[in-house]
């Protein structure tokens, strides 16, 4: 950031890691908030965590999107079954595909007539793309979009944080020491760039005994909520390993479940909103 930055971008002309040129959206779309769910780390279930914020908030009467910015890793499509080939143009645009319960969803995967073939591209080509799912789809009356970002603070997530006007951030993490310092990293970077951080959700919490129900914590006991209240971050609660959950997804179903693992999170969303109104 340079120095004695006044964090007006448009007219500054200095080529720093926090300068924001939000790109602009279609002319026929119209998306009212967006969130983005970030993970310092990959392999932290941030991908698991959209899909089932886009659930909850769907199943609050809003209608739900999810962007999925994580080009090379794109696991949303399949936990909601849906298949690539099958996106519609307008000539100018691209129309998401619509879930069971009407949530649009945007992915590279929906472009691919295999799933299963490789993203090899280069940053810069990835961080197109995930601009242009931004400014070249059709998002019709979305109230909450969730942007599944790609792990880490490098050249894709610093993309989506210039270019698209997120309104803030939920970080998703696990019990593991060493993500809690890769954590702080995502903090900062959304710091550096003025977005804030609504709070931090933990994934792969504990493990719950199917004979007695004993919760048994695998990566030994959690100090996310600590971290949290010395950060001064809300702690959005904990998601288990959950082999019900994990088929749902492998099925395609993820908009079945029944838990109430990231209740609290959507709760924390609509007071983090309503708050902003103000």
């Amino acid at each position: 950031m340079a120095e004695n930055c006044t964090h007006d971008c448009s007219s500054c002309s200095k080529d720093c890691a926090s300068r924001i040129t939000h790109e602009p959206l279609h002319a026929a779309s119209s998306v009212k908030k967006v969130i983005g769910v970030v993970s310092g780390k990959g392999g932290v279930g941030k991908s698991i965590v959209t899909s089932m914020l886009s659930v909850a908030m769907q199943r609050r009467d809003a209608h739900a999107a999810i962007l999925d910015a994580d080009v090379t890793g794109p696991s949303v499509p399949k936990a909601f079954g849906l298949a690539g080939g099958q996106v519609e143009s307008t000539g100018d645009a691209l129309i998401p595909l619509r879930s069971k319960t009407g949530i649009d969803v945007m992915s590279v995967n929906l472009l691919l007539p295999d799933e299963t073939s490789p993203v090899v591209w280069r940053g810069p080509v990835i961080a197109g793309a995930v601009k242009q799912f931004w400014s070249e789809v059709v998002w019709n009356d979305v109230d909450y979009m969730f942007i599944d970002m790609p792990p880490g603070t490098g050249d894709v997530p610093l993309t989506v944080f210039q270019s698209i006007p997120l309104d803030g951030i939920i970080i998703v993490t696990t019990p593991q020491e060493l993500v809690s310092m890769i954590v702080e990293k995502a903090i900062n970077m959304a710091n550096m760039m003025n977005i804030p951080v609504i709070g931090i959700i933990e994934n792969m919490s504990y493990v719950k005994c199917p004979d007695c129900g004993k919760k048994i914590e695998v990566f030994g006991k959690s100090k996310t909520e600590e971290h949290c209240r010395e950060l001064g971050l809300k702690f959005l609660g904990q998601i288990p390993f959950d082999p019900a959950l994990a088929a749902l997804c492998d099925k395609g179903i993820i908009e079945l479940y029944e838990n109430d693992y990231v209740d609290a999170a959507a709760d924390a969303i609509e007071a983090f909103v309503a708050e902003k109104a103000e």
